[in-house]
């Protein structure tokens, strides 16, 4: 009997080590699975900080919720993008040296403030360059508009696509601009761009450069008369509450530049360089449409607002051009004849 027992029991106490062996080792399993699925998330998840200087009311704010939209998705939330506006983290080349420093990964400047960083980029701030928006798509997103971006990786940056700004325009305080003589000793803020201020210069303007993020203070207390912009942005800032003309002077077309810093986007998959640069190209059609729409509409708002308007005949827009000549001779150049030739005959090409 006592041996009896003695085996009952025996069986009991190897039942219970087995299932207590088998519940542990499930249970570590389940840990295990965990921690390779957490540390693995981990891994792969990379954000990206993308800002701009204009407010979220923008087209170009708007591109980037599109752009954000793109990558999560197409990237099953591999990428995330972080959006920020109104010179949140910046202005354009505050935000434009922390992406060569590897503390940001995007931003969407003007070219003018590029030329800070790559000269061969004051092409696009020449006066009176591109006769129309389809003429500058044309050029931009074709075989000139791609060596432009590729001379970026020289500056840590890479430029995946170039979306729009527009045509900028002239608001004043003192009076409409209707004659090349009515620049003459008006304050204007300008980017800081070298083509910019000379060009001001000499249609008698005294330009003056700052950062955007300053420009509504400096023309509600009177630093400036004036400023420089395309009709979205002069609507969407309100600068119509601190001036009270507008002008179609369409002097410079000035395009966006998507960058990445290189840094970043080195550190991607082949897969997810080209989802980025995808996205990056699919929210710049969709951004330069809503910016053309836009334009339209607020010419009209402003109006409305009690800005006066005044348009500019072809006649004196040839004027305004015969008096910046000398400033496009001077940087072709500087930047280089063969460059700037390069890109005359691509516009011409383009607007046959």
């Amino acid at each position: 009997m006592k041996k009896f027992l003695s085996v009952i029991l025996t069986v009991f106490l190897l039942l219970a080590l087995v299932a207590c062996g088998g519940g542990n080792n499930e249970a570590n399993e389940g840990a295990d699975n965990g921690d390779e699925k957490e540390n693995k998330e981990s891994v792969e998840a990379k954000t990206i900080r993308a800002g701009i200087g204009l407010n979220d009311a923008h087209p170009q704010y708007k591109g980037l919720l599109k752009f954000k939209e793109i990558v999560e998705e197409r990237t099953n939330g591999e990428i995330l993008v972080e959006t920020y506006h109104s010179g949140q983290l910046g202005d354009d080349r505050t935000m434009t040296e922390a992406l060569q420093l590897g503390s940001q990964e995007v931003t969407v400047p003007s070219t003018a403030p590029l030329a800070n960083f790559i000269p061969e980029y004051s092409v696009f701030d020449f006066p009176f360059l591109f006769p129309s928006e389809e003429v500058a798509d044309k050029v931009l997103d074709g075989e000139v508009g791609q060596k432009f971006l590729e001379k970026l990786e020289s500056q840590d940056l890479v430029g995946l696509a170039y979306w729009e700004n527009g045509f900028r325009q002239v608001t004043n305080s003192e009076r409409a601009i209707t004659t090349a003589a009515d620049f003459k000793g008006l304050k204007l803020r300008t980017m800081e761009n070298e083509v910019h201020l000379e060009a001001f210069r000499a249609l008698g303007a005294n330009p003056t450069p700052m950062a955007f993020t300053e420009l509504f203070t400096a023309l509600q207390q009177g630093t400036v008369d004036g400023q420089e912009n395309p009709y979205a942005t002069i609507y969407l800032q309100k600068f119509f509450e601190v001036q009270k003309h507008v002008s179609n002077t369409n002097h410079i077309y000035s395009p966006f530049v998507f960058l990445m810093s290189k840094s970043f986007y080195d550190g991607l998959t082949d897969e997810q360089k080209e989802i980025v640069k995808e996205a990056a190209l699919e929210a710049g059609k969709y951004e330069r449409q809503l910016n053309r729409e836009a334009n339209t509409q607020y010419l009209q708002d402003l109006q409305k607002e009690g800005m006066t308007y005044t348009e500019i005949s072809p006649e004196e827009h040839a004027k305004m051009k015969e008096l910046v000549q000398p400033v496009i001779d001077k940087y072709a150049d500087k930047i280089g004849k063969d460059i700037v030739q390069e890109v005359y005959d691509a516009i011409e090409e383009a607007s046959k």
